[in-house]
């Protein structure tokens, strides 16, 4: 019987809780600025959260156990995610402190060159993102590594963190080891190498036009005088130990991922293995850290759990590589941490309520040609990235909730499983409040707005699956 009390939330009224959402978000961001993850937009979250309950609990009847366990289901869903983002800023600080990330940078702006390395670093992390099938693990790893060299050249962090997040994104959406792209293909009932090899009809060309805009780019910056990267790498050789040895870690980290170990067990050994070489190389710089007037096995052991917990700073004479050095560790990922499970109560409640389902009815309206079918894909997929702020929730909801229409109108199933790949996967990185914008904003300490305009990868590819669309090419029919 009360089953039958419950009314579906209209479209119009649906949008309620995201109307107040993205105006509070506005308003917050706009006052806080950068601050705005630490406290501000969590209870925005919360708060749009409280209206879409309200909605549903005095116009829908929706029961308050339905919409709780919505909230819950979507915090279990990414409970990995959030002890992943925990070991990554352990592995950030092990990485940097033990002179990892500082080897990397001291050799790479001495390979690099300046005119290129847009476009290297958007190749060389697209390489280890298929190799490891995580964009998290990519920027996290050889990415803040880059981001370091890049600084070092001159070049701004938007551009930087843009190269190589269209590169991460690019393994992440295509290689047999990415969650999504077998989250996708699953969804959809697609063979797995069926759906990559589909993918590549629009992901090839969108990463072409990436790489020929970086290469532009680089070719046109005024690279920093070759003076300046002297210095930095004086600075770095001055205040770390240097050495080839410390090129282990990395190649170890590889290894493991050729060997397709878990992405948490390889993180752990990584951050584990840094921690060690920081014992070995670093003894100076623990003792730094730690605070400790006398290097000691106290200071060693303090400061080696600092660098995995907590935020450290070391001097390098050098005000920009004081900041690229410094790291916020285990603790600098709990804003983040928080930030998501407000974003989940938010999707859950709006799953739980039903106003995603109504919002997304109104998409399957315009459903008449095989481009309208694949627009309304992807504006479904771009919005549900919007709303539920969780890429994988947003695979989900768009593969069931087209499944049944490609499958009526005689389409493949590739078609869908492609489509939704080019609008969720690689988009969930644009969204400030997404799990992904908010996490490679913290890993990068790039801000979300800053490196969006340069994440041309991520721009283009649901324009391409649009454009291939319209064109109908490699779009067949079932008999």
């Amino acid at each position: 019987m009360e089953q039958n009390q419950i009314k579906r939330p209209s479209p119009f009224l649906s949008l309620v809780p995201i109307l107040t959402l993205v105006t509070l978000l506005f308003v917050t961001i706009r006052t806080f600025g950068s601050d705005a993850l630490s406290g501000g937009s969590q209870i925005v979250l919360l708060t749009a959260t409280a209206v879409c309950c309200l909605i549903a609990m005095t116009y829908s009847k929706v029961n308050w156990k339905t919409l709780e366990n919505g909230m819950v289901n979507n915090i279990t869903g990414v409970s990995t995610a959030l002890i992943i983002l925990l070991i990554i800023g352990a592995l950030s600080g092990s990485w940097m402190i033990s002179g990892v990330v500082p080897t990397l940078i001291y050799y790479g702006i001495q390979i690099i060159h300046p005119d290129f390395f847009l476009a290297s670093t958007c190749i060389i992390c697209a390489i280890v993102s298929v190799m490891t099938g995580s964009s998290w693990t990519t920027i996290a790893t050889i990415g803040i590594a880059l981001l370091g060299i890049g600084q070092a050249q001159g070049f701004s962090e938007g551009w930087i963190a843009g190269a190589i997040i269209s590169g991460a994104y690019f393994g992440d959406k295509i290689s047999p080891l990415s969650d999504t792209t077998i989250l996708a293909a699953s969804v959809t009932e697609t063979p797995l190498f069926k759906h990559i090899r589909y993918m590549m009809v629009t992901t090839v060309p969108s990463l072409t036009i990436t790489l020929i805009i970086f290469t532009i780019a680089g070719i046109s910056h005024e690279a920093t005088a070759t003076e300046h990267i002297a210095q930095y790498s004086k600075a770095l050789n001055d205040t770390f130990h240097i050495t080839p040895w410390l090129l282990i870690v990395p190649l170890l980290t590889g290894i493991l991922i050729a060997k397709k170990v878990p992405s948490l067990i390889i993180l752990f050994i990584s951050a584990a293995l840094a921690g060690l070489f920081a014992l070995l190389f670093q003894p100076h710089l623990l003792q730094e850290v730690s605070g400790l007037s006398v290097q000691n096995m106290q200071s060693n052991f303090k400061g080696l759990l600092m660098t995995f917990y907590g935020s450290t700073s070391i001097e390098t004479g050098y005000t920009e590589l004081n900041e690229l050095v410094a790291t916020r560790g285990m603790s600098g990922m709990l804003n983040t941490i928080w930030l998501i499970l407000c974003a989940m109560c938010f999707g859950g409640a709006m799953a739980g309520s039903g106003m995603l389902e109504s919002i997304t009815s109104v998409f399957i309206r315009f459903v008449k040609r095989t481009v309208g079918l694949v627009s309304s894909t992807v504006a479904s997929g771009l919005f549900l990235n919007l709303c539920t702020a969780d890429q994988y929730i947003s695979i989900i909801l768009t593969g069931n909730m087209f499944k049944e229409i490609y499958t009526k109108r005689g389409y493949e199933s590739r078609l869908l499983s492609r489509t939704v790949e080019d609008s969720v996967t690689v988009t969930s990185v644009l969204i400030p409040w997404n799990t992904c914008g908010m996490t490679q904003a913290t890993i990068l300490g790039v801000s979300t707005f800053a490196y969006l305009p340069y994440c041309f990868f991520n721009i283009i590819s649901p324009l391409m699956s649009i454009f291939i669309a319209s064109i109908g090419y490699k779009i067949k029919k079932t008999t």
